[in-house]
């Protein structure tokens, strides 16, 4: 009998796992492949990553430094609006070592992480869960816990087991890559994609990542192939996937509770999860007591009262990108220059720091 069985290796599902270890609990995660792939998310992180991952490992998993973002309303040619600081923005990072090196801190803490076992299925007893796992030699085991973390992406499938709400929606994401090395200090966000952006980002050595999400309606593919050529870029290593977008009105069952895209604790902006999803993780061993299912409660409260202010004003910046093109070029031409915004708080636009900026504008720096 585990305290915890996690389903999903990613960035949420290793952190809990990590953390939960060191707190004395008895964990077991599984991972239904290789940890890490398939990639299907960028690697384009805040500083804050640094502070979850080992002393040493920002050397291995850094690709490059970003230093603001040029915003078109068009394509490539198109009025660029930069948004920058004097000092990195964000990251660029290495994202299947990234998972690889918290999948390891996991390991490291007294979890145990199998790789290619496959989740099958999941049941609630009153007393336990039981979980159903395929094991790389095809033979279904049954493992037993107090609770179950489902850390399984977007379509999880311990959210469907346990009966949870699905996420507001799921947007459908590509990404591709050009070999060709580029260092430079801005990425490129273009609101051409209907309800939300493509992207270009330089990874240094590693080459550029270019990358779109729409409704699945939307031929993504065309979109993409039209964003690459008007780049001339050659791109291989496609890949895509769904990016959750608003939480669900519940995410714990009566065992059962769900972290990361599982929950759509992502920004509504940018669809990105990583930071979040490690956040509402450490809520989860601070308030989750396995032997006490009423303290799932505590977790349901606690990420929300964590995230919902960013994740609020995440939305309010989404719902921008689908403003008519001249409203959207008079507020880029207003807001660009100097910012002091955190890539992950919007809270954080009414700083100081980012008064400041607004108040200070300079010329961006080369």
């Amino acid at each position: 009998m585990y305290d915890f069985v996690v389903v999903g290796a990613g960035p949420p599902g290793s952190r809990f796992a990590r953390r939960a270890a060191e707190a004395g609990h008895d964990v077991v995660a599984f991972e239904k492949g290789a940890v890490g792939e398939p990639l299907a998310c960028s690697g384009h992180v805040s500083e804050d990553v640094w502070e979850y991952v080992p002393d040493g490992a920002r050397d291995a998993l850094l690709q490059n430094l970003v230093y603001g973002a040029r915003f078109h309303v068009g394509g490539p040619g198109s009025t660029a609006y930069p948004f920058y600081k004097r000092e990195p923005v964000s990251n660029v990072i290495d994202r299947v070592g990234l998972d690889r090196t918290l999948a390891d801190c996991a390991r490291d803490a007294g979890a145990d992480v199998r790789e290619d076992h496959t989740v099958v299925g999941v049941e609630e007893r009153s007393d336990r869960v039981v979980v159903e796992v395929k094991t790389p030699a095809g033979d279904v085991e049954q493992v037993e816990a107090r609770m179950v973390a489902g850390c399984d992406g977007p379509t999880s499938r311990v959210r469907r087991a346990l009966d949870l709400p699905e996420p507001d929606e799921l947007l459908h994401g590509v990404l591709g890559f050009d070999d060709e090395a580029d260092a430079g200090d801005y990425v490129d966000v273009h609101l051409t994609a209907p309800t939300f952006f493509e992207w270009r980002i330089p990874r240094g050595d590693a080459g550029v990542e270019y990358g779109l999400a729409a409704p699945p309606s939307e031929d993504v593919s065309g979109m993409f192939d039209r964003l690459t050529v008007a780049y001339g870029a050659t791109t291989d290593r496609r890949c895509s996937g769904a990016i959750p977008v608003g939480p669900p009105s519940r995410t714990t069952s009566d065992r059962g509770f769900l972290i990361g895209d599982a929950a759509a604790q992502t920004k509504p902006f940018t669809g990105g999860g990583i930071l979040y999803g490690m956040r509402a993780a450490d809520v989860a061993v601070e308030t989750i007591d396995p032997r006490d299912p009423a303290t799932l409660a505590d977790y349901e409260s606690g990420w929300r009262d964590e995230l919902a202010t960013e994740i609020r004003l995440g939305k309010a910046i989404r719902r921008c990108y689908s403003l008519p093109e001249p409203v959207q070029r008079v507020g880029l031409r207003t807001l660009s220059g100097e910012i002091g915004v955190h890539m992950d708080e919007p809270s954080s636009f009414f700083s100081p720091s980012n008064l400041r900026a607004l108040f200070s504008r300079g010329e961006p720096p080369e």
